[in-house]
């Protein structure tokens, strides 16, 4: 028990270099987990008030659960060092935090553990518990044990580091008048009285009652003045994108030709679409096209359609997209894109409500809706004769101006959300959410590409985050993340990465989009210096990549392979 006792105190001096005070932020940090630094008396006067309102068996039953999620966090931290270590050192991760969080000083008594069985059997020595000293100041020598927080922490870490349900008990307790704690802690099936400590896990009636009401009304707030729900694919609640919306749905009930504004990314297909879908024409076809992506040559083929033989390589008759969307809706997106010719017609069909095809002169009658998009400000291309002020006039009916990213911060975290969920569905991938770190980097960037960029940096996330754990700052973003970059690469004043004065990325990047590398190359060198780095430790240089020891094994070893051939390849 000494060499756990040696192995313990060790062991804090890797945890103390883990712990990060920001002044400039306000922020602590434990790994890439937020923390708090309170008050001992103040929490002590928030538990008094839990035990006056709530009484003292429900009060008990709410603090064991809020120590036993504080557990089952600080295990990520053990789960992730126990690759480094034996299970022994690694568990005492979890009492080496309890003690420099200020919580409890705790010393092991005994301790036999075994994952790969699941044994286990822990005896502990708490000293200067803060929640018995302050239960007895306020409410005298109590007659059972009363660190509920400090019991339900040690239940919570112990069950998610060993993987089965742990139950510790208080034996003795500075509450009860004893000079210090103690507790013993056994898997579950070997206390014979586990159901009577476990119902104070499970929670109570009235705490159900309480979030479910909480629940109804930040339901009952959202709902507020919407007629309808969101339609499926489409999510925010920030008051710009509650503007936009709100307009969206007002235009759906009529026919009018709708203007979509808005920078590349925020989604204006998807709006698009649910328009068409909260429209008349619901039940018809809804036909998209980019007008930006035909070449000049075709616009007017692909929007009116082309009969045979109109020109070399028209061996058949086709029906353009207004034909297409015949009684349903047609979106062209980054209409500005359009060159004049097939302006003037465009502006003929949107009069007439005819087409015609190339190479006939015959025309058709189509019904359609048209929503057009852009990016671009056409009321400046009208001014510079790009745009024709007529066909402007006749698009721009009715505006909706989609808010990018930035502006709606607060629809970020339930998208990040909702990405994680979809992508973790099609990679067959389980992940417990984002850390607080890479939650604040999410709120901070400023998102440039808008919502299409954070769903493909969460869907890389993803991939890269070790299943069953947390997506990590370093999973999301290829280069350093806003407010964790390091002045050498290029910070600006307001802790954002200024990409004019990040030479080395910038050149990096050119060597990549000139073809001097290779992305495999780039990986390839990015490995290796980190492995170089750790002096051939793979977890530490794991850690530096945002990637899991096995997966850097993979790589390495793919490396290795790539290269015994190209050698081969050579020799011959």
């Amino acid at each position: 028990m000494a060499k756990i006792q040696t192995l313990a105190r060790a062991g804090t001096d890797d945890l103390r270099s883990r712990v990060h005070f920001c002044a400039q932020t306000g922020q602590i940090w434990l790994h890439e987990h937020r923390m708090l630094l309170v008050h001992a008396e103040a929490q002590a006067l928030l538990r008094k008030e839990l035990i006056d309102t709530l009484g003292m068996e429900r009060a008990r039953g709410l603090l064991m659960r809020m120590g036993y999620a504080s557990g089952l966090r600080d295990a990520e931290l053990a789960l992730a060092r126990s690759q480094d270590a034996s299970d022994i050192e690694a568990f005492m991760t979890g009492p080496q935090l309890h003690t420099l969080e200020g919580i409890v000083q705790v010393t092991p008594i005994a301790l036999e553990l075994d994952r790969a069985s699941g044994r286990f059997y822990g005896e502990f020595l708490w000293e200067n518990s803060w929640e018995g000293q302050w239960h007895r100041r306020y409410y005298g020598i109590h007659h059972e044990p009363v660190c509920w927080t400090q019991i339900g922490y040690a239940c919570g870490y112990t069950s998610a580091f060993m993987g089965r349900p742990i139950l510790y008990k208080e034996v003795e307790c500075a509450g009860m008048g004893h000079a210090n704690c103690r507790i013993v802690g056994r898997p579950v099936d070997e206390w014979p009285d586990a159901a009577e400590h476990l119902r104070y896990l499970t929670p109570q009636p009235i705490a159900e009652q309480l979030i479910e009401l909480q629940t109804q009304v930040v339901q009952l707030r959202a709902s507020i003045g919407q007629a309808e729900k969101l339609p499926a694919g489409m999510l925010g609640n920030s008051p710009g994108f509650r503007r936009a919306f709100d307009l969206l749905r007002q235009a759906a009930a009529s026919q009018i030709t709708v203007l979509l504004l808005g920078e590349t990314g925020v989604g204006k297909e998807l709006f698009a679409r649910a328009l068409h879908e909260m429209g008349a024409r619901s039940e018809r076809p809804f036909v998209a096209v980019n007008c930006g992506a035909i070449p000049a040559e075709l616009v007017e083929s692909e929007l009116f359609g082309v009969e045979r033989g109109a020109y070399t390589g028209a061996q058949v008759a086709r029906a353009g997209r207004f034909e297409r969307a015949h009684g349903g809706t047609l979106f062209l997106d980054e209409v500005g894109e359009l060159p004049l010719p097939a302006q003037a017609k465009l502006l003929r069909v949107l009069q007439e409500g005819e087409v015609e095809r190339v190479g006939d002169q015959r025309t058709r009658r189509v019904d359609v809706r048209v929503v057009a998009a852009t990016n671009a400000e056409l009321h400046e291309r009208v001014k510079e004769g790009r745009f024709r002020s007529d066909l402007y006039y006749r698009l721009n009916p009715f505006q909706i101006r989609i808010p990018p990213l930035r502006e709606r911060k607060e629809d970020i975290p339930p998208l990040a959300k909702l990405f994680l969920e979809k992508h973790g569905a099609i990679n067959g991938k389980s992940l417990r959410g984002f850390t607080d770190k890479a939650k604040r980097a999410l709120l901070t960037y400023d998102w440039p590409g808008n919502v299409r960029e954070l769903q493909n940096m969460v869907e890389r996330g993803v991939i890269l985050a070790p299943p069953g754990g947390r997506v990590e700052v370093e999973h999301l973003f290829t280069s350093p993340a806003p407010g964790t970059a390091v002045p050498e690469l290029g910070l600006a004043a307001d802790g954002r990465i200024d990409i004019a004065r990040w030479d080395a990325g910038r050149e990096l990047c050119e060597a990549v989009f000139n073809g001097v590398m290779t992305l495999a190359q780039v990986e390839a060198l990015l490995i290796e210096t980190a492995v170089d780095k750790a002096r051939g430790n793979l977890s530490a240089a794991s850690r530096m990549l945002g990637l899991t020891r096995p997966q850097l094994a993979y790589r390495l070893k793919h490396l290795h392979e790539g290269s015994v051939a190209d050698a081969a390849r050579q020799a011959g």
